[in-house]
């Protein structure tokens, strides 16, 4: 019988706060249609992501994913970054 593989669930947002140590603030918009309306509304989440090498500033595109209680906080944990904001 061949084994089940767990789904994670993975997100992509913007680095909108990095001034926790090893703790970067995520915002992942997503877009939804309304129920009553149709009109397509677009909305936001934020979460606490970890960042073990503090490498991470604000404005860097990444993409995250849940795993079970790094912290107190953060319960996302960074996969990779996506892009990096270049500041001249």
């Amino acid at each position: 019988m061949a084994e089940a593989r767990k789904i994670t669930r993975t997100l992509t947002g913007k680095v909108v706060s990095n001034k926790m140590d090893k703790t970067v603030t995520v915002l992942v918009p997503r877009s939804v249609k309304h129920p009553l309306i149709g009109k397509v509304i677009r909305l936001s989440s934020k979460f606490h992501a970890h960042d073990e090498k503090n490498e991470l500033g604000e404005g860097d595109m990444v993409e995250i994913t849940a795993v079970s209680y790094t912290h107190l906080r953060a319960h996302e944990t960074l996969r990779y970054l996506v892009c990096r904001l270049l500041l001249e």
